[in-house]
């Protein structure tokens, strides 16, 4: 999983999830915070992009308060298995 958060400079964010999906080999992104947000792409990076444009558009439609500007941050984990 990798969690990415809206923050800006005030500390204000909202956090969104990506998990990678491998029965239907897409990345889906999520968020508790963010009502209506749940998008899918085969790449993370596209899938990126598609939360930057979708994520301000919902923030404002569920009234929340919007951002002046947004910063992502990544929190990237990943488990490895040993032989």
């Amino acid at each position: 999983m990798d969690t990415r958060k809206i923050k800006d400079e005030n500390g204000l964010e909202y956090i969104v999830n990506f998990t990678w999906d491998d029965a239907a080999k897409v990345w889906i992104a999520t968020s508790d915070d963010i009502d209506g947000l749940v998008l899918e792409s085969d790449s993370l990076d596209n899938l990126m992009q598609r939360v930057m444009t979708a994520a301000p558009e919902l923030i404002a439609l569920n009234h929340l308060p919007i951002l002046p500007s947004m910063r992502f941050s990544v929190d990237r984990r990943e488990r490895m298995a040993f032989a």
